[in-house]
């Protein structure tokens, strides 16, 4: 099986749980049709470069994939059907990147920095 990474621009409109639901359906598709999905990263509601479909902003998310080339045609042309979906990419890569993506621990570093107070930076 070949290895992927694919990339999910959903709709503003939708909720950020209705967008984690989609991730899930296609979680569910994959292993219908034997693949694999490694990892699912919702990046959440992010400004988009340019209007797509007069949205100005889209949830954001990324999926590390072991699938079969058919598998992900099938999710592709799901995708394509789907209302709720601005676009899509799914890019093949020689292996799999399971740690955090660089947008979550960027994320992840500005909510520690609001959580200490500057007593703490004396106290270290």
């Amino acid at each position: 099986m070949a290895l992927y990474e694919h990339v999910l621009i959903a709709r503003q409109d939708i909720s950020a749980q209705q967008a984690e639901a989609l991730n899930d359906q296609l979680k569910a598709l994959l292993e219908e049709q034997g693949g694999t999905v490694a990892k699912i990263e919702y990046w959440g509601l992010r400004n988009l470069a340019y209007r797509i479909k007069k949205n100005r902003k889209g949830h954001y998310s990324l999926l590390a994939i072991d699938a079969p080339a058919p598998a992900v045609k099938e999710m592709e042309r799901q995708l394509s059907i789907n209302e709720d979906v601005l676009r899509f990419g799914t890019f093949k890569v020689e292996e799999l990147d399971l740690e955090l993506s660089p947008i979550l621990a960027r994320r992840d570093r500005e909510r520690e920095r609001e959580r200490r107070t500057p007593y703490d930076d004396i106290m270290a």
